[in-house]
């Protein structure tokens, strides 16, 4: 099993996905000069990162990553999107992504099931958890035909799938405390030993809502490489 991973910047890596899809992990770093495939191998992960979706001269990369996602929806390729990932994922299937209005979401929040969820691959058994949340662009308008999973206080759409195969989350279920800590880091937030707090004693719960749902996409892609 080989899964494509897209990652958008040095500090927004794998994080506990490295551990929870296995080794067949194959990095891309655009931001070295590597070069976004036409294809993505088995299954398809592509990461957060600071840039807005639509900021292509900030990140001259993303429309190739835009096509690479639009092509694995088309060709039923497993495809997890997260944060920016998932954000590029809606522009490229005709969604859209918008600065959101109810500003920054950051820290430690509730995320919710939707009916959807109970029997959808990857979230089934999830119900209401905790999720790291940084950013501050929204999707608010989904693809068409794209099945919501999950919704929030301040952004209602916070996971869905797109076709048999593709899902979309708007929250970092790879971030770790330390990672997320970094983040807060860089930003300066005035609250950030508060929220770093949160997460850290969230830790044992983040890693046993979304380690299920990131080993439930290995299975996917295992599937569909074995097919």
């Amino acid at each position: 099993m080989r899964i494509t991973v897209i990652e958008h910047e040095a500090d927004a890596g794998l994080g506990y996905l490295a551990g929870w899809l296995g080794p067949g992990c194959e990095v891309v770093r655009p931001y070295l000069g590597e070069e976004i495939p036409m294809r993505a191998a088995d299954g398809l992960v592509v990461l957060g990162g600071e840039a807005a979706a639509w900021e292509d001269e900030r990140s001259p990369w993303q429309p190739a990553t835009r096509d690479l996602l639009r092509r694995a929806v088309d060709e039923g390729t497993p495809t997890l999107g997260v944060c920016l990932g998932a954000q590029l994922l809606t522009m490229a299937c005709g969604g859209t992504v918008e600065r959101g209005a109810n500003g920054l979401e950051v820290g430690l929040r509730e995320v919710v099931a939707l009916p959807a969820a109970a029997s959808d691959p990857l979230l089934a058994g999830v119900g209401e958890c905790v999720a790291v949340q940084y950013h501050r662009d929204a999707m608010t308008r989904l693809p068409e035909g794209a099945v919501p999973l999950m919704t929030g206080r301040q952004y209602p759409n916070q996971a869905y799938r797109l076709g048999e195969a593709a899902w979309a989350v708007q929250f970092h279920p790879e971030a770790t405390p330390e990672i997320f800590a970094s983040w807060t880091h860089a930003s300066g937030l005035d609250a950030a030993e508060e929220l770093n707090t949160e997460v850290k004693a969230a830790e044992k719960a983040l890693i046993a809502t979304w380690r299920p749902m990131a080993e439930a996409f290995a299975r996917v892609v295992c599937t569909a490489a074995r097919a």
